[in-house]
């Protein structure tokens, strides 16, 4: 389909996006494009303004941060992937990238508009809610921190107001802690059909007591399930569980997760 007609602006700098934004209520905010363009074409979105905030210097990055990592915003998938940085100390993130779309969207699309869209089959929602990682929004009145657990709402809604442009991404060194992500993907769009995204603290080949131990899913029925710490009943209570018996399609099984998988295709929760 086609989209509805729009204006375009391509300020060079955060203060000039901001203000575009600001001046209309119906503007939106373009950095990679790969979520918010095909919404466009369906007409899910129909901004009046889209301000492309590609041009603006200092939003794509990578870097430590004490125990954390900074990401900019404007940071393409590709990046995150091969990021020797991310591999080493918060793999789960670079797993994530590595499965979104294919090598076009990768190189395209950036973590910031990926998670400012909020599409429901996108990877990375799993993966930030699993490693409690911080999301900052800048609005003209400044900076704002808000927590992955706050920040998505429901389909294509997250708690950024209208006025704001994420960025940049905080996640948190998991150097100590056994992480992956996984999914089946849509063989026409790459989006997950389902994904999990599981990070657990291991030690000496036991799954150790620790509220950080979480697993998450997402699926294109817009909704991430969370479970954290003792709900999990593994590591996250007693402890002691032994690592090499975790079997993440198994265990979420006996957690009851999935009723039915038919075709490729998630049935239920």
């Amino acid at each position: 389909m086609i989209p509805v007609n729009f204006d375009y602006e391509s300020p060079s700098t955060l203060a000039e996006a901001l203000k575009l934004l600001a001046s209309r209520e119906d503007a939106k905010v373009l950095a990679g494009g790969h979520s918010l363009l095909p919404a466009m074409k369906l007409r899910l979105a129909q901004p009046a303004l889209l301000v492309d905030i590609g041009r603006i210097a200092g939003l794509s990055y990578i870097r430590e941060s004490n125990d954390q990592i900074l990401i900019g915003a404007m940071t393409t998938h590709a990046d995150i992937a091969s990021s020797k940085l991310l591999q080493r100390s918060s793999l789960l993130l670079s797993q994530a990238a590595a499965q979104i779309g294919d090598t076009q969207v990768r190189n395209r699309g950036t973590i910031g508009g990926s998670l400012a869209q909020a599409h429901p089959g996108a990877d990375y929602p799993a993966a930030v809610l699993a490693l409690d990682a911080q999301i900052v929004a800048t609005g003209r009145s400044g900076e704002r921190v808000i927590a992955a657990t706050d920040f998505f709402i429901g389909m294509f809604t997250t708690a950024l107001r209208p006025d704001e442009i994420i960025t940049e991404v905080r996640v948190p060194k998991t150097d100590n802690e056994s992480v992956v992500y996984k999914k089946h993907h849509h063989p026409a769009s790459g989006y997950a059909v389902v994904g999990v995204a599981v990070r657990l603290k291991v030690s000496g080949g036991k799954i150790e007591s620790c509220e950080s131990n979480t697993v998450v899913l997402s699926n294109d029925g817009g909704q991430e399930i969370v479970f954290f710490g003792a709900e999990l009943g593994v590591g996250g209570g007693a402890g002691g569980d032994d690592a090499s018996d975790f079997a993440p399609h198994q265990f979420l099984g006996e957690l009851g997760v999935f009723d039915l998988i038919a075709d490729g295709h998630l049935v239920a929760f």
